[in-house]
């Protein structure tokens, strides 16, 4: 058979390369409005196990929104208070990494200073587990910028209001005061003693000036039926502030009191979640720790550790790609983590909206704005100063953007970053500036995608379309 013409053989290529490269410049965002938060689905347990969970076993929980605690308000009132939560997040997140140091906050039987934490003490999403011995079911939010793990409990000196009733400890078996002499409380950031029962009292300071304290103790979780016993936690008495509805936190940070760090052998180092576009999809969002967190579509980044700051999740952030073209004026030298902990990129489950170091997001929006240029521009919206009139359109042409981290590629989805902010149409560009050196990559742009934490390879992977 004869070949082809080598002029038709040219053809192709080009109009294949054509092809491949409008592909990569632009995608289609089909037009949602703002979610609407649905009732918690969690049922109670209708059995008790007594097994603990074996080291080689995994396990999987369900994680909701925050904004199902709130049903009977609007979509635009709650993506407000998000913007809220996240605003005040974001600046207690850059002051920790810039002070690491706070004025100690004095309270009876405490010796030492408060350590620091992020806004609110609280992430966006959260979990139904069980506290103690018979089992007492309570909503726990769950936050990567977060290490201790602590809940309310009764009797309570100050206490904010919760869904579920304050946790008893005197009604629980398993349920221990730790020796003030434990090595476990001598390694708190701030720690004291109760000098009758001779016990470890703990205390966490946030950025807000929320904060929680009283006894540290260890305790049984249980995750569907599954328990893990002698977590330390931290059994609160009086905690004031901004915390919204949830009985208390699970810390999934870094540090040595978080709950992949207690339970590291039980789950070979290695958790995940994949946060659901809930303006999309019904199906809840999950986590999981053990191996079977690890995804095979995952690619991976190396995690670098912050010798100041233990806790955050820093990873190296490279370049980033509109419409198939890298940014000029964003490199690896913008996010350089320096030898005294300052700047950085972190990710950050508990942050909604990316906020890059001002120089990065002003080059990352210009390059947008130019490749949007087709789109009607509507007024600024809060944080967002790019947003679009997208009103009576069912779907839109947008730039594909595209992260660059030192080993792995992150391709959002159109909906990871042009969102909508009303139910009239206005879609903003979902990235902000901020005059920090500190970079955050957050909840938003991590929607869909199974986020690998494997802490035993000191590595983050990402892995598109995790969360089926």
């Amino acid at each position: 058979m004869e070949s082809p013409p080598r002029y038709l053989l040219f053809f192709f290529f080009f109009f294949f390369a054509a092809v491949a490269s409008a592909a990569s410049e632009f995608q289609t965002l089909t037009l949602r409005r703002l979610p609407i938060p649905s009732p918690l689905p969690f049922p109670q347990p209708q059995f008790d196990t007594q097994e603990t969970l074996e080291s080689t076993a995994a396990l999987t929980v369900e994680l909701h929104h925050l904004d199902s605690l709130s049903p009977n308000k609007t979509p635009s009132d709650l993506f407000n208070l998000r913007l809220h939560r996240d605003a005040l997040r974001v600046d207690s997140l850059t002051s920790l990494t810039a002070a690491r140091s706070r004025t100690p906050l004095r309270r009876a039987g405490f010796s030492s200073s408060v350590i620091s934490g992020l806004a609110q003490g609280s992430g966006e999403y959260f979990t139904r587990l069980g506290v103690g011995t018979p089992s007492r079911y309570i909503y726990m939010v769950l936050d990567t910028g977060s290490d201790v793990v602590w809940l309310q409990c009764s009797p309570c000196r100050k206490c904010y209001s919760q869904s579920d009733p304050i946790f008893n400890p005197f009604k629980s078996k398993s349920f221990a005061g730790i020796p003030c002499s434990s090595p476990l409380c001598r390694r708190l950031d701030s720690s004291g003693c109760n000098t009758r029962r001779h016990t470890c009292l703990y205390q966490v300071s946030y950025g807000d000036g929320s904060f929680t304290t009283g006894d540290f103790a260890t305790e049984t979780l249980t995750f569907r039926g599954n328990k893990i016993a002698k977590v330390a936690l931290g059994c609160g008495h009086d905690n004031e502030g901004l915390f919204v509805g949830a009985a208390g936190l699970l810390g999934l940070g870094r540090g040595r009191f978080s709950f992949p760090s207690q339970t590291g052998l039980r789950f070979n180092h290695k958790f995940s979640y994949c946060l659901v576009d809930r303006s999309a999809s019904s199906k809840p969002s999950s986590m999981v720790f053990g191996d079977a967190a690890i995804s095979r579509l995952a690619r991976f980044t190396p995690l670098i550790l912050n010798p100041k700051l233990e806790t955050f999740y820093y990873v190296e952030l490279i370049g980033i790609s509109v419409g198939g073209v890298r940014v000029r004026g964003i490199s690896a030298s913008l996010f350089k983590l320096d030898s005294a902990g300052n700047g950085g990129v972190i990710i950050d489950s508990g942050t909604s909206v990316t906020r890059l170091t001002r120089p990065a997001y002003t080059a990352l929006r210009d390059a947008f704005r130019a490749g949007a240029s087709h789109l009607k521009r509507g007024p600024e919206f809060s944080l967002f100063d790019t947003c679009y009139d997208l009103s009576g359109q069912s779907a839109v042409k947008v730039p594909t953007v595209v992260l660059h981290f030192r080993g792995a590629d992150m391709a959002l989805p159109a909906t990871n970053y042009l969102i909508p902010v009303d139910d009239s149409g206005s879609f903003c560009f979902a990235f902000a500036g901020t005059m920090s050196g500190l970079s955050i990559i957050g909840n938003i742009q991590q929607q869909g995608f199974r986020v690998v934490y494997d802490l035993a390879g000191s590595r983050i992977g990402f892995a598109p379309r995790g969360c089926t």
